[in-house]
């Protein structure tokens, strides 16, 4: 059994860590706020239910399946504590194992300070470096400037662009669909 609180990477002005089954207020509380969830559902709050009986059951699920290695963490600051949102690092559900999708979701209160661009680098060292990993890929909505830049600032390669799904067509740019970014190891190494 993995230890649950254990941290799984340090930065060095944050903290991400394992989530644990007490942890569904802080999910419900980040998905709540309607700017956070702007270039996800148009706003719309998660149900609190949908993150007790299916989110956080599969997040913790997640880190039995591979290894405590990869899945979504929750990101804290080191100076304080305070949760932050969180960070992933995952392969698709059937996926190969060598390929994972870098992600993340902040509180509007931790924007704008770099953290998305601090966590996101030291996951792309962990995964290629530490874990093994070929190649790691990011989407996001065409119109979320504010993530594309972390992409590109991670020297991460636009590869393609993304129809939007059915479930997102009321988000704010829906027309413009996404986009998806991808780095190689080799692309990492050469940085």
């Amino acid at each position: 059994m993995i230890h649950s609180v254990e941290t799984y990477l340090q930065t060095e002005r944050l903290t991400l860590r394992r989530f644990t089954s007490d942890d569904a207020d802080l999910l419900i509380e980040l998905d709540s706020d309607a700017a956070v969830m702007r270039y996800l559902s148009g706003g719309e709050p998660t149900a609190p239910e949908i993150v007790r009986e299916r989110h956080l059951p599969n997040i913790i699920a997640g880190y039995e399946k591979w290894g405590g290695d990869l899945g979504l963490f929750a990101a804290h600051e080191r100076d304080g504590g305070a949760f932050i949102g969180w960070f992933c690092l995952r392969p698709e559900p059937q996926g190969p194992l060598d390929e994972a999708e870098l992600g993340y979701r902040l509180r509007q209160a931790a924007w704008g300070k770099g953290y998305a661009t601090e966590a996101s680098r030291a996951l792309l060292g962990k995964a290629f470096d530490g874990l093994g990993l070929r190649m790691v890929w990011a989407e996001t909505m065409t119109m979320n400037q504010g993530s594309r830049n972390v992409m590109e600032k991670l020297r991460m390669t636009l590869t393609d662009t993304l129809p939007t799904p059915p479930d997102m067509k009321m988000v704010e740019g829906a027309e413009h669909g996404g986009v998806r970014y991808e780095i190689t190891k080799e692309q990492w190494e050469r940085r």
